[in-house]
């Protein structure tokens, strides 16, 4: 009996040791699935949390792209509109040229005629009060061609219709030709003008080079009072460096980034009593920006002030060939006398040919006066022994008709190629051309008559 109950007892241990184990396995498998349970979990949120990130991500790029359409549909209505806007500048800018063109040529017109009249009347004897009163209205009539000749160049410039034409240039030749200009309004004032030159040639346009050099000497003689000027030229590598110097009264620094600007002249320029725009330096640097100089300022308040020029070296050869023209020419210049010589005048304007006729007359000149081409037919026909030694014409006449017709038939008629000289308030690039072509010479309007008779004394002799 005692041992089925100890038998007994031992077989639940048993069982209570197999319960045990079968727990513990249990317990394992369960904490095994919570983990997998939870990873699946974790797995799932992580997924739905992409998703919504997503869909963020795509929420904000169609926002970006629809504000970048935005912005590219104004600036294509900005470019539109600037489009149109520059357009109508350009059109503005055309039609400010044209107009300045036309108007200029209208004006100088009767200021050409003036300034014959007034070189005539001149040369005849008067008293001193007589002399007084020509010599103001002569210089009143610089004054209004010099304003219009710079009203004109600005237009030109800004508009690009002037076009440099580079060639050598001599730097004796060029001092001397804007210092005979100068030397008399600085001796005027009890100024010293002086220059050192090299026997040497530049590289430019020998127009547009001299009308830099004209501007800076006449700023340097009206701002200076007491002192003197000089015009030099050094060589720095390829270039000429070309100074002109002065003693005035110098440009402060907080004037000298804008002393270029149109319409600013400057504490020295407001107390100055010569009058003026302030457009002589803005059109220096323009010109200088068409050929490609550099400009260069250096000034102390109280010492003076030195502007620079750099132009560019030519070579040797081309500077003998140069020197070679030039004494040509001087040779050619000095053989001096109009009398007796015979010159067809063809000009439109009656108030030019009546001011022509008088000029020529106190030269002693056998002129004919004529207004265009049925004129030189009945010249032709009532004179026919008249043999012109030159011809002075005007490029647009009336009815469409140009002094280069005229002058092709009068040459015709007469076999030879009689020297010419076209007079014209045209500034045109293509009437320049046009004149070359035909192989004469040309004079732009108001020309001084004794730049006319220089040249009809080269021409002929």
């Amino acid at each position: 009996m005692t041992n089925e109950i100890r038998s007994s007892f031992i077989s639940t241990d048993d069982v209570i040791e197999d319960l045990e184990r079968r727990n513990e396995k249990l317990a394992k498998i369960n904490a095994a699935l919570m983990q997998r349970v939870e990873r699946s979990m974790d797995y799932q949120a992580n997924a739905y949390s992409m998703f919504q990130t997503a869909i963020g991500l795509e929420t904000q790029v169609r926002a970006r792209t629809e504000e970048l359409k935005a912005a590219l549909n104004r600036l294509e209505r900005a470019n539109s509109q600037l489009t149109s806007a520059r357009d109508g500048a350009e059109r503005a800018n055309r039609f400010k040229t044209r107009f300045f063109t036309a108007v200029g040529h209208d004006l100088l017109q009767p200021l050409h005629a003036a300034r014959l009249s007034l070189s005539a009347l001149g040369e005849i004897h008067g008293d001193q009060h007589h002399t007084r009163l020509i010599g103001q209205v002569d210089h009143a009539l610089s004054t209004i061609e010099e304003l219009l000749r710079t009203i004109l160049d600005l237009s030109k410039l800004d508009s690009g219709a002037i076009k440099p034409s580079l060639q050598p240039v001599e730097i004796p030749d060029l001092f001397r030709s804007v210092l005979v200009d100068i030397e008399p309004i600085a001796r005027a004032k009890g100024l010293l003008v002086t220059m050192r030159s090299r026997d040497v040639a530049v590289t430019s346009d020998p127009l547009m080079l001299r009308r830099i050099l004209q501007n800076l000497l006449a700023n340097a003689v009206q701002y200076t009072e007491r002192g003197r000027v000089l015009l030099s030229c050094r060589k720095r590598g390829a270039h000429f460096r070309i100074d002109v110097w002065d003693t005035g009264p110098g440009i402060a620094p907080s004037e000298q980034s804008k002393i270029f600007e149109e319409f600013h002249r400057g504490a020295a320029g407001q107390r100055s009593h010569a009058g003026g725009f302030g457009i002589g330096l803005a059109i220096i640097s323009r010109m200088a920006e068409a050929l490609g100089h550099r400009i260069e300022l250096c000034s102390e308040t109280g010492r003076g002030t030195r502007f620079s020029v750099f132009v560019p070296i030519a070579g040797d050869a081309v500077t003998h060939r140069a020197s070679g023209a030039r004494d040509r020419q001087s040779a050619a210049s000095r053989a001096y006398g109009l009398a007796a010589m015979k010159v067809i005048v063809i000009d439109n304007d009656a108030g030019v040919r009546d001011a022509m006729r008088a000029l020529l007359d106190r030269w002693g000149c056998d002129s004919r006066l004529i207004a265009g081409l049925a004129d030189v037919e009945d010249l032709i026909g009532n004179e026919p022994g008249f043999r012109p030694d030159i011809i002075l014409a005007d490029f647009h006449l009336d009815n469409g008709e140009q002094g280069l017709d005229a002058v092709t038939r009068l040459r015709g008629e007469a076999l030879i190629s009689i020297p010419t000289v076209v007079i014209t308030a045209d500034h045109s690039a293509e009437v320049a051309e046009a004149v070359a072509k035909a192989g004469c010479e040309i004079l732009r309007k108001p020309v001084k008559p004794a730049e006319l008779r220089a040249l009809i004394t080269h021409l002929v002799g």
